[in-house]
């Protein structure tokens, strides 16, 4: 993939890499970059932030949601998720984190923030 499809995530001082979905939202996600972003915690399995605008959706279930998705949830809530599980919710992809590893150690357990960049 080329670099205009890759973004980081920073957590403190660790560093992920990320690629970007081919689709409308993760081009409209990646033109918000950068950006930091206060996440909250949630269920044991992600954390979520609200933006305070809109992005373009095209959810469907995924069934098993997998450690290192950045999804959107309804227009503007993008979750990263650091666990693997099954659901029965609706999301958007953005992209997915290429090494997941130390992913959740990093997040934490309560709120944390999240770097986006490119």
């Amino acid at each position: 993939m080329n670099n205009s499809t890759q973004i980081r995530l920073t957590v403190g001082s660790t560093v992920f890499s990320a690629d970007l979905a081919g689709n409308a939202t993760a081009e409209a996600f990646g033109a918000l970059l950068p950006m930091t972003l206060d996440m909250s915690e949630l269920n044991g399995n992600e954390k979520y932030h609200y933006l305070s605008s809109s992005l373009p959706t095209d959810a469907s279930c995924p069934g098993t949601i997998h450690a290192g998705d950045i999804l959107l949830y309804g227009n503007n809530c993008v979750v990263v998720f650091y666990k693997t599980f099954n659901t029965g919710y609706s999301y958007t992809r953005i992209g997915k984190i290429m090494d997941p590893e130390g992913l959740e150690s990093a997040l934490g357990s309560g709120s944390v923030s999240v770097r986006f960049s490119r």
